[in-house]
């Protein structure tokens, strides 16, 4: 590969922490399959380590799961923070779940007050706690040290007894025909059980997770109303959207 794509990968791994293959390539103007031979002797070296869809800068390693990924497509997740604060409005009661996008729109957030926010994220509880007049309330469980999120039984027992206006939910993947996946079992029962309480789902994810593979199938494309991304699905994906009546929000 070429010294110039060698020093440019290795200059976006090292300020952002980690990059995606999808994001390497969209950069320097060249396919995936490009990037993943160029980055395989990179690996080999030990001057990154790989993820599932990226490479990260071996001297992150040690920030917690989650910050590491917070630093994965962070453009991308400001501008879909972005939008949804366009759509959420002072004293609207929200339940976000424990995603790093999910996250962005917490920080976005701050501009907003009167908010009654539930989450299962002590990450998202702390950014808008205290804040504005909000009221926050934060699931319990058992917590995952990863990601300092509440899962279990009795964090979908708490979600019974609280109604809110929008759920914002976050993906592992998107298949073609919209169907929203996650890596984790309890990641789907908490995302279903969050949408049973509110009037309308929304889904934001960046388009990396289109057609990204997750084990897990939380719910079809036809239970959510809102799509926020940061950029327009293909075709496929787009034409599913519009049978499902699921409108699509992206800058």
């Amino acid at each position: 590969m070429s010294g110039h794509r060698q020093t440019a990968i290795l200059r976006a791994v090292r300020q952002g922490g980690t990059a995606t293959v999808a994001g390497l390539a969209a950069e320097l103007g060249v396919s995936t399959e490009s990037i993943r031979r160029d980055i395989k002797h990179l690996i080999e070296t030990g001057a990154v380590l790989r993820f599932h869809g990226g490479i990260a800068d071996p001297a992150h390693q040690d920030e917690p799961p989650f910050q590491r990924r917070m630093r994965v497509n962070r453009e991308a997740k400001r501008k879909i923070a972005a939008l949804a604060l366009g759509l959420i409005r002072d004293g609207d009661a929200l339940l976000l779940d424990n995603g790093t996008t999910t996250a962005y729109v917490a920080e976005a957030l701050d501009v907003r007050s009167k908010l009654v926010v539930v989450t299962n994220s002590a990450q998202i509880a702390c950014r808008l706690a205290g804040r504005n007049g909000n009221r926050v309330f934060l699931a319990g469980g058992e917590v995952h040290g990863d990601d300092a999120a509440a899962f279990g039984p009795g964090t979908l027992e708490f979600l019974t007894q609280i109604q809110v206006r929008y759920a914002l939910l976050s993906a592992g993947g998107i298949g073609p025909l919209g169907e929203i996946r996650v890596f984790n079992l309890f990641e789907a029962e908490f995302a279903r059980a969050a949408m049973a309480q509110a009037r309308e789902t929304w889904v934001v994810a960046d388009a990396s997770k289109f057609g990204r593979e997750a084990p897990v199938q939380c719910c079809p494309l036809a239970t959510i109303n809102r799509l926020i991304t940061d950029t327009l699905p293909d075709a496929e994906l787009h034409a599913a959207c519009a049978v499902a009546d699921v409108e699509i929000v992206t800058g």
